[in-house]
């Protein structure tokens, strides 16, 4: 299977439909040509494939096609793709990518970009999400390579679907870090987004985010998703006191990948205040500030409208 961009579909319809009228002049060899050149052409470039996150199931008939079809492969850990090609029957070259070596499969790659299927897949899930591609995408976009998306399965929209929180706004702040340090730095930018915010955390790392995140973000409500599609899916919702509790009652409970998702910050209760219990203040303060800054003191101290604490100061004023 071939495939063909709406404007090679446009060129080939031409093609058919004047084929009658230049037949004599070019020849059915030559249109021949011609229309084979343009498929092939519009077939070069580069094809981010998304990849199941660990139900096989999950991968697209659209991706299945690109692989079978692709030149080569390029992806993060051979022995990962070789499980999805292998369950299709697929054998292509495969090219490992990492953070260490973009530069060097960019040189090594540069002159096949526009004359090759290229398809480019991360271990789990779509490409270049908190994975290595991102300095190699952009060379090719830098210089005019085709470039398109197969789009599919991801954790970050099933852990936030699931988490129970509002969705339409969202940060995605990528790997929980490594080092102690970052933990808490990473912990405390999120406390100050005030927003439902996913992020992935490794297996080693999830007792130590919850520990922190119990610390930093204590009233915030939490959704713990592992094992995402896969036998053991499990997610855990709730407050971080509630969400440690269940998950130490067991320790397989720390084992396979995670997501977290903490929800936006929750809405402060205002106070209700009656302006009447405010007299003797209001009167005190009047004595020492003018009637806009007694108004903007109590406004401030009360969260009551500074329309409603104007009237009323107004009339403290004048009796």
């Amino acid at each position: 299977m071939r495939f063909v961009t709406s404007k090679s579909l446009i060129f080939l319809s031409c093609i058919c439909i004047c084929s009658d009228c230049i037949g004599e002049f070019i020849g059915v060899q030559e249109i021949t040509r011609i229309i084979m050149n343009e498929i092939n052409k519009r077939n070069f470039g580069i094809y981010l494939i998304a990849t199941p996150i660990g139900n096989l199931g999950d991968i697209t008939k659209r991706a299945i096609d690109v692989l079978k079809d692709c030149d080569l492969v390029i992806c993060e850990n051979p022995k990962h793709s070789l499980r999805i090609l292998n369950k299709f029957g697929i054998k292509k070259k495969l090219i490992s990518l990492h953070d260490y070596n973009e530069n060097s499969i960019i040189k090594l790659l540069s002159e096949k970009l526009d004359k090759n299927m290229i398809a480019l897949v991360s271990d789990a899930g779509s490409p270049l999400i908190s994975d290595p591609g991102f300095k190699f995408i952009q060379h090719c976009i830098n210089n005019k390579v085709y470039v398109t998306s197969i789009p599919g399965p991801t954790s970050i929209i099933p852990a936030l679907q699931l988490s129970g929180m509002p969705i339409n706004e969202f940060y995605f702040a990528g790997f929980f870090p490594k080092s102690i340090k970052n933990m808490n730095m990473f912990i405390k930018s999120i406390n100050e987004i005030d927003k439902t915010v996913v992020f992935f955390v490794s297996t080693h790392k999830i007792k130590r985010c919850l520990e922190v995140l119990n610390k930093e973000v204590k009233d915030r409500f939490v959704s713990v998703s592992k094992e995402l599609t896969k036998i053991n899916e499990k997610t855990y919702r709730g407050s971080i006191d509630e969400i440690i509790n269940e998950i130490t009652e067991h320790e397989e409970n720390f084992k396979g990948e995670f997501v977290v998702v903490v929800g936006s910050k929750p809405k402060k209760k205002k106070e209700s205040y009656n302006l009447s219990e405010f007299n003797d203040v209001i009167m005190k303060l009047l004595q020492k500030f003018s009637l806009t800054e007694v108004v903007e003191i109590v406004h401030n101290l009360t969260g009551i409208s500074k329309n409603k604490v104007y009237k009323w100061v107004l009339i403290i004023k004048k009796s």
